[in-house]
């Protein structure tokens, strides 16, 4: 096992040491990280969306970004670099985004989530799987967005400079944003141990290269096991911290910010397997690569933040079970998240036909 490894299996114990700390520190129990979450809850904090229980300016995310930069710039990998289908890539961080927050997660989170016991996951891990593979056959048949361009540095500091405007609101100007009163937004540990844990987790995962979605796709490509070994230590170290606390729960019953709508779960992952395939990384490793410099990355976080604005504005995300002095509420994804889920995969396909080399469409 080289160095490399080692590294990417650090990184995950931090991930999963980070997730349970802040979620003792107070953010909702099985989302100590979640990238689609989070950013929900800033397109929320900044009035892009008006679901009064998922609003905040999330210092995690900011912290993500930011710690990747310094990394990458204390590494002299910091390569500002654009040109890649900018349009396309926007629309896929839509999409993805979409389909996580029918599922109620990303694939951190959802890593999290099994971590804690919450079995209902499982539909999530079998469509991001599914989603990985139909991404894998497209790539293999030739599916590119073709390369990306060096671009002045200063190209490579717009995210970085939007998550610090981020911060400065959060901290200097709250009247500014909006802060939900109850529900996931309202629950959150104090900005600065938030900011802490994204920096060390932004800074490893530059470093290591973290990435589920990348981790499934080499596992399928090349039966490399290498990424992958990284968010099966945060799985490891969230269920052992959980059972040392006593927050493993294992069951089918009420989950925390989860439903039991599976058949949803699965085709939402299934969009965020296949749309982060597409993009050549999972939610986290596209603000790692915006930190990184990359301009691509960062329109595909800024299309994230709008798939979310879009799937709340229009009801596409899932409503989570609920459990209220003994009588059970069921959530699930309702008729507009199910269209949206379904458009989402047709122009997947869609963008995966479009975008095949000509050389391989020819044959």
């Amino acid at each position: 096992m080289g160095k490399s490894k080692y590294l990417v299996i650090g990184t995950g114990v931090a991930v999963g040491l980070a997730a349970l700390i802040l979620t003792a520190a107070g953010n909702p129990a099985n989302m100590g990280f979640c990238i689609a979450c989070f950013l929900r809850d800033i397109a929320g904090g900044l009035g892009l969306h008006s679901a009064e229980k998922v609003q905040y300016l999330r210092p995690e995310i900011v912290g993500l970004v930011l710690g990747a930069m310094i990394a990458a710039l204390a590494g002299r990998e910091f390569r500002a670099r654009a040109g890649s289908a900018p349009a396309l890539r926007f629309v896929l961080g839509m999409i993805v985004m979409v389909g996580a927050l029918a599922f109620l997660g990303c694939p951190l989170r959802m890593v999290i989530r099994l971590g804690g016991g919450d079995v209902t996951a499982i539909a999530g891990l079998l469509g991001f799987a599914a989603g990985i593979g139909a991404g894998v056959l497209f790539l293999k048949k030739g599916f590119s967005l073709g390369r990306a361009y060096k671009v002045k540095k200063a190209d490579g500091f717009v995210l970085p400079g939007f998550m610090v405007a981020v911060l400065a609101l959060l901290i200097a100007a709250p009247t500014f944003i909006h802060f939900s009163q109850s529900g996931p937004g309202a629950s959150h540990a104090f900005w600065l141990v938030s900011l802490i844990g994204g920096l060390v987790v932004g800074a490893l995962a530059q470093k290591s290269r973290l990435c589920m979605a990348g981790g499934l796709r080499d596992v399928f490509l090349f039966r490399d096991f290498h990424l992958l070994s990284g968010f099966i230590a945060i799985f490891v170290t969230v269920l052992i911290g959980n059972l040392i606390l006593g927050n493993f729960h294992a069951a089918l019953d009420v989950q925390p910010v989860a439903h039991h709508d599976y058949l949803w779960s699965f085709l939402g992952m299934g969009l965020v397997g296949w749309g982060s395939v597409l993009l050549g990384g999972c939610p986290l490793r596209q603000l790692i690569l915006a930190g990184e410099g990359s301009g691509d990355s960062a329109v595909t976080v800024l299309g994230m933040i709008v798939g979310a604005a879009i799937a709340h504005n229009f009801g596409m995300a899932g409503n989570a079970d609920a459990m209220t002095d003994g009588v059970f509420t069921a959530g699930g994804v309702a008729l507009s998240g199910r269209i949206g889920i379904c458009i989402g995969l047709v122009l997947l396909l869609v963008i995966s036909i479009a975008n095949l080399h000509k050389e391989e469409k020819a044959k």
